[in-house]
């Protein structure tokens, strides 16, 4: 098992050359596949135990929502975190902390990632997984947001994304089957040999019609899950609606949490 790296934590005042620099050096310290105690069938099954605990395991979705100022500018994060047990929501947390540098495509860590730490620093669990609405290993350097938030903390997590960063589907993803993945491997665009499976496009739900689809999440891994367990945790924590629950929920949490302050 790999150590926590507070070192490589996201910092604002970096230009964006050593920002890439700090991102190979996260892709090269992250792990890719499984190193974990609980069972990831057991994520949302209230009798579950990690092999440590006779607790089910905990899994937390992240997700971010932006608070603009007099100007209509962003210029606040507000991080929202949910804390799930056996398929319960037990806590839910945030904060709210400063914007310090623009959207940069490839550069999102940098952005979010202050923020993250931030409210993940306000759970009193302990996360056994990290769920991203954003990328992990599916990413120009590897080294996506689900990556860098992983590798700091040293907590197994996952990259959830609605729109393929970059990359090669291997098939199709139009119009897929319920339940279904299609691997997603490196190309140009990818510091990875041509071809290295980096993750995948999974169906978590579908349209019972053929006239209208559902696109696919984009799944990878961000640190300590392995892509194809990454790919069958997130169809194992969907429920009714196209996100794994954690992340939807987080979702929820963040707009609730944003409406609240702006009132």
């Amino acid at each position: 098992m790999s150590t926590p790296r507070p070192d490589l934590a996201p910092g604002s005042g970096l230009s964006r050359e050593e920002m890439e620099a700090l991102q190979r050096e996260i892709a090269s310290v992250a792990v890719f596949e499984d190193e974990f105690a609980f069972d990831p069938a057991a994520l949302s099954n209230p009798l579950a135990t990690t092999a440590s605990a006779g607790d089910p395991p905990v899994v937390v979705g992240v997700d971010q929502s932006f608070l603009t100022n007099d100007d209509g500018d962003q210029d606040r994060a507000l991080s929202a975190v949910v804390a799930m047990r056996g398929g319960e929501v037990v806590e839910r947390v945030h904060a709210v902390t400063p914007l310090e540098i623009p959207y940069i495509p490839g550069l999102l860590s940098f952005r979010e990632g202050g923020p993250i730490l931030a409210a993940l620093e306000e759970l009193s669990v302990d996360p056994d997984l990290l769920l991203f609405d954003g990328s992990g290993r599916i990413h120009f350097r590897q080294a996506g947001i689900a990556t860098h938030m992983g590798v700091v903390r040293d907590v197994p997590s996952i990259g959830v994304a609605k729109s393929l960063l970059c990359g090669t589907p291997r098939e199709d993803t139009n119009n897929l089957p319920e339940g279904s993945t299609v691997a997603i491997e490196s190309n140009s665009r990818v510091d990875a040999s041509d071809g290295t499976l980096i993750g995948y496009a999974v169906q978590t739900r579908q349209y019972d019609s053929p006239n209208q689809y559902i696109n696919p999440l984009y799944v990878s891994s961000g640190h300590r899950v392995g892509p194809e367990t990454a790919a069958e945790i997130v169809l194992e924590l969907a429920s009714s609606y196209k996100l794994p629950e954690p992340v939807r929920l987080a979702d929820k949490y963040a707009d609730e949490a944003k409406q609240e302050l702006t009132e």
